[in-house]
């Protein structure tokens, strides 16, 4: 599968994105699908994660009741409403795919969407 992040830019603090990340080849709803995100100099985080279903999602503690990840099975896609944003989410955001459980580590990756929440 091919994935293609996009929707990242330049926002306030406390203003909102929404990420999109698009898949093709290989049957989308086939996929658990991610987000990561990359800050210059740390390690690449585990932000969000959602079955192949849809049915279950994951947010990590930091990202909990301003960030939603959702899918499209239809249009394959898989977003990143990102509400509330603050300063330390500032980051690369990448997407990614995997059939078995939604946990990583994950097999396909995106190229990554800039995001970046000024104070």
């Amino acid at each position: 599968v091919q994935l293609q992040a996009s929707g990242g830019g330049l926002v306030q603090a406390g203003g909102s994105l929404r990420l999109s990340c698009a898949a093709s080849g290989r049957s989308f709803s086939n996929y658990n699908m991610g987000w990561f995100r990359q800050a210059p100099g740390k390690a690449r985080e585990f932000v969000a994660a959602i079955s192949w279903t849809g049915g279950s999602t994951y947010d990590r503690d930091s990202v909990k009741g301003r960030f939603t990840i959702s899918r499209d099975n239809a249009k394959n896609t898989v977003y990143l409403q990102m509400n509330s944003l603050k300063p330390e989410d500032t980051a690369v955001y990448y997407c990614a795919a995997k059939e078995s459980s939604w946990y990583p580590p994950y097999d396909y990756w995106g190229q990554g969407t800039q995001v970046t929440v000024s104070s």
